[in-house]
């Protein structure tokens, strides 16, 4: 049998309990769960930060955030933070024979600096592994809200050349922003996201010109499933590895007509079965193409939820009026420290080739790189330092994952988990950010947790656990200081 194909569906701020495979008691996924069916479902799995940027750069580049100074949340026209000579994911499938794509959100930055929108673009996707890619440069709250195919803009009119800036003050005065034409919104925001107005939208960052080549947001699943389909179709002789990289449920939550109104749960669980919908279509077209079989689906997230996160969508009311728990039983969501934050739904499967189970094995996002180039006999050399080959785990042969899981919050600071046991650095800041209502993990004391029988991580046994915690921490510290080799 050749080589399987491999496709990452990597859904943004989705919670490990948004999936109803995962207990989601609102939120009503079939096709995600029905992976389930030929898959095995982590109840341990990691990524390695609370917020996206870092946690994709682990992902792709097979090693922590803090190796690269740059991995923080990126304004939309930032150069790209992986280097061209760097090792790479698709680099490991490129050497091994496979076609190679990226569909879908980026966040990773663009260019070396200075960035025309209007030119090709000089370190895109393409140069690091990537031998076709369709995305959108950063978030669907940020400009420039364009596609970006390959290293052109597309539909980009020469007549009408695309401007971006992320300056405190508009530099552009004859476009429309939330302050100036709040009229013009159908979308209200609830914090920042009031600069351009862009499909009624406001978004971060300004933008003029361009107009023939912006998205609509309605639009995005469609798009980027068309995209994938294509891809897949182009050259059924090579083996394929898919980065797709869904927007759901990041805000702005505009879900396709098909979907607005139809979850119970707001305009965030509309595009939450939004996704699930383009999942189920994925899963049928390979079936269609006789391709299900030979094919690997991972399905996760790049960290955890947030239901306030910039917009006036009532997803707060939505999710108590259902007794929805994006976290499931998890403390804390996206940007913090607690477990909420990096500990996220990973599915992995393979029909006629994994055999149904709910795994508790330690596993981590960073290590897709040495497992897959396990997998497929390929070298890494100094690629990808901080990366593990779990491929027995993954593929659900083993039960035996990680000894250790490292992570960290939107601030920097650090979590460690080993066996039952998480800790967590002491780190500066506030405990609660109360314009996205999540409890942070910051404090000035250390913290332990007992995950086996106190997974909201309520009760705080560091100090009866001192020399533990003087280990972990040391631990930590360690690892930071760590040379950047395998």
């Amino acid at each position: 049998m050749s080589n399987p194909n491999v496709i990452l569906l990597l859904a943004d701020d989705l919670g490990y309990g948004d999936l109803s495979c995962y207990g989601g008691v609102g939120a009503q996924t079939p096709h995600i769960d029905a992976l389930l069916e030929h898959g095995v479902r982590f109840a341990d799995g990691y990524s390695t930060s609370a917020v996206c940027t870092p946690a994709r750069y682990s992902i792709l580049a097979g090693e922590y955030p803090f190796r690269n100074p740059d991995t923080h949340i990126l304004p939309g026209d930032a150069p790209c933070i992986i280097g061209k000579e760097q090792g790479t994911l698709p680099k490991i499938f490129q050497k091994a024979g496979y076609r190679t794509a990226a569909i879908g959100k980026w966040h990773l930055g663009l260019g070396s600096g200075d960035l025309d929108w209007n030119k090709p673009i000089s370190h895109t996707p393409n140069d690091i592994g990537f031998d076709y890619s369709y995305i959108f440069p950063a978030t669907n709250d940020r400009v420039p809200c364009v596609y970006v195919k390959n290293r052109l803009v597309e539909n980009l009119d020469e007549n009408d050349p695309i401007e971006v800036s992320y300056d405190a003050e508009c530099p552009f005065e004859d476009i429309a922003t939330s302050e100036r034409n709040p009229e013009l919104l159908r979308m209200k925001h609830s914090n920042g996201h009031n600069n351009s107005i862009i499909n009624g939208v406001g978004r971060i960052g300004y933008m003029r010109g361009g107009q023939k080549a912006v998205w609509r947001d309605e639009d995005l699943t469609e798009r980027f499933l068309s995209e994938a389909e294509h891809f897949i179709k182009e050259d059924p002789e090579k083996p394929f590895f898919l980065y797709y990289a869904l927007h759901q449920p990041h805000v702005p939550r505009v879900p396709n007509p098909k979907f607005a109104g139809k979850s119970g749960l707001g305009p965030r669980g509309d595009v939450i079965m939004e996704m699930d919908h383009c999942v189920g279509e994925l899963t049928a077209f390979l079936e269609k193409e006789g391709l299900l079989d030979n094919t690997i689906l991972l399905f996760t997230s790049d960290n955890g939820p947030v239901l306030d996160d910039g917009y006036m969508d009532d997803a707060e009311r939505f999710n108590t009026m259902a007794q929805h728990r994006p976290a499931g039983p998890l403390r804390g969501g996206k940007y913090s420290k607690f477990e909420g934050g990096a500990r996220i739904p990973l599915i992995v499967s393979w029909k006629s080739h994994i055999r149904p189970a709910v795994s508790h094995a330690l596993v981590s996002q960073v290590d897709f790189a040495a497992s897959f180039a396990s997998m497929l006999g390929v070298d890494l050399g100094d690629w990808a330092p901080d990366s593990q080959d779990h491929l027995d785990a993954f593929l659900g042969g083993s039960i035996e994952g990680r000894e250790e899981i490292f992570a960290e919050a939107a601030n920097k600071s650090h979590f460690l988990r080993r066996g039952k046991w998480t800790y967590m650095q002491p780190s500066d800041g506030p405990a609660h950010d109360f314009t996205t209502n999540i409890e942070l993990g910051n404090s000035r004391d250390h913290q332990l947790y007992n995950m086996e029988y106190d997974a909201g991580q309520r009760v705080n046994v560091a100090e009866i656990h001192p020399d533990l915690v003087e280990k972990m921490s040391r631990r930590i510290e360690e690892i930071k200081a760590s040379a950047r080799t395998r």
